[in-house]
């Protein structure tokens, strides 16, 4: 028998199958510079790379039993008789002049469709096309095989840290995050999670009634039902109260538009030594200055008590590199959008963060939920799935995961950026995943096609925002500069 999906994998299944407009795939467009003396590769020889590194990658050749969920067990993974690594490479060519506009609506495109789930939850395609003779690697997975730490670390596989390809496969018998050849990889440590699991360990009696709900659940599912839905309903009111509704928070289509903003690490980093906080702190003051003017250019009310954000929060252990599925809890953090002073928004920010690390009972919260919906069987949890992912718990998803800073390389050509996708649930119209690579810092933008038409209010707001504090933070320096030596 294969292994069965985790209650909490299963969810990233059963929020597809209750709303066509949520898509629960992750993803990424990877943007290398030409190879030395060729073109982008071709579908052939991402083939082979990809069938000699993924030995240690079992889901990436299984398929679920049951393309649904239900019942009184969840799917298992089972090895697919008839995987053809043809049906998830691809080739795809851009318009001129292959600027990032091209490119954004190509991939805007790409991620607006769902995956086969009678096959393998995964596709790769080479983008040609690019302006300067770049090229590009697209891909997406179903959130269900893997989160977004386990993805990278999956990247990391795929990947070189020299021009000269590894010419050894990758075996099942290969330690994992240890490919047997001449490369291993990045240095350790390189891809562990940016965010720390801020969680508590979950109180003895939430455990306990956990344990008696379980026990109950399967002899009695309309009472499970409704005793989840009421420790649901507790959790909100006392730990998390519920998010303010906005024009990002009604239903959505199936279409999306993605685009991308850079900006140096080094900057945020500047910005975090100087004004305080951590880099989680000026990323959330970014993507929240971009959302209070998109909010005011639609001439909404910002709401006073702010707009509540749900941060992935990465719980996996150092030895679980490589392991696909999903690793995660959850935080919920407000950003201060009616606060009309940049600085005063990014105090609000770090304050609050500081806050939740140090009370700890949201997060504990938010696992008391996770905890008992795992308990569930499947039959009810679909329910209890979508309750997780409402607009009473949050209005957008921000996630921050870090990639290596040194350069890596896939046939022998340098990776250049890496453009992130989080998915949206369904009445979500905005989402952001951050990621860091080799100096940079990429926000990739997800939106509603329909009712985000105006993604570069949002955009151009964030951009200015970044410049607009590492600004203030030199400015701050230098007036202590200037007070220090009329003092002395």
């Amino acid at each position: 028998m294969g292994e069965h999906l985790t209650a909490l994998d299963a969810t990233f299944l059963e929020l597809e199958e209750a709303d066509e407009s949520a898509h629960m795939h992750i993803g990424a467009i990877m943007v290398f510079d030409p190879r030395p003396d060729a073109g982008p590769p071709s579908v052939q020889e991402l083939g082979k790379h990809l069938e000699a590194r993924l030995g240690v990658l079992p889901r990436y050749v299984q398929r679920l039993s049951e393309p649904h969920t239900g019942g009184l067990s969840w799917p298992e993974w089972e090895d697919d008789p008839t995987f053809d690594i043809a049906r998830h490479v691809s080739r795809a060519a851009i318009p001129a002049p292959g600027t990032d506009r091209e490119l954004q609506a190509w991939a805007s495109d790409f991620f607006s469709q769902r995956l086969d789930r009678h096959r393998p939850l995964w596709e790769m395609v080479i983008v040609e096309g690019l302006e300067d003779g770049r090229w590009a690697l697209a891909s997406k997975s179903h959130h269900c095989m893997v989160d977004g730490v386990s993805s990278v670390d999956v990247g990391r596989l795929l990947l070189d840290t020299t021009a000269r390809p590894r010419r050894t496969r990758i075996s099942k018998g290969s330690p994992a995050g240890e490919p047997s050849g001449e490369d291993a990889g990045g240095s350790p440590g390189a891809l562990a999670s940016l965010l720390h699991s801020w969680a508590d360990a979950l109180p003895v009696d939430t455990v306990r009634e956990a344990s008696k709900y379980g026990a109950h659940a399967v002899a009695h599912p309309r009472e499970a039902l409704r005793g989840a839905r009421s420790a649901l309903e507790v959790i909100v009111r006392d730990e998390l109260h519920g998010a303010p509704h906005t024009s990002l928070n009604e239903p959505i289509g199936t279409l999306r538009r993605f685009a991308v903003m850079r900006v140096e690490l080094a900057a945020l980093r500047e910005i975090k030594r100087r004004l305080g906080g951590t880099i989680n702190d000026v990323v959330l003051t970014i993507v929240g200055s971009g959302t209070r003017e998109l909010l005011l250019s639609r001439g909404e009310n910002l709401p006073a008590e702010g707009l509540r954000v749900m941060v992935p929060v990465n719980v996996r252990a150092a030895s679980e590199h490589l392991a696909l599925g999903n690793r995660v809890s959850s935080l919920f953090v407000e950003l201060p959008v009616a606060q009309p002073d940049l600085l005063s928004r990014y105090r609000e920010t770090v304050e609050g963060s500081l806050a939740l690390k140090a009370g700890g009972r949201q997060a504990a919260g938010t696992s008391a939920v996770i905890e008992l919906a795992g308990l569930a069987p499947p039959v009810i949890h679909a329910t209890l799935a979508q309750s997780l992912y409402a607009t009473r718990l949050f209005n957008l998803t921000i996630t921050n995961v870090p990639g290596p800073q040194q350069t890596l390389y896939a046939f022998g050509a340098p990776l250049r950026e890496i453009h992130p996708l989080v998915p949206l649930a369904a009445s979500h119209a905005l989402g952001v995943a951050v990621v860091s690579y080799d100096s940079s810092m990429f926000f990739g933008v997800v939106a509603d096609r329909d009712s985000v038409e105006d993604l570069d209010v949002l955009l151009d707001a964030m951009a200015a925002a970044s410049e607009e504090l590492l600004d203030a933070a030199r400015d701050g320096d230098r007036s202590r500069a200037a007070a220090a030596a009329s003092a002395s």
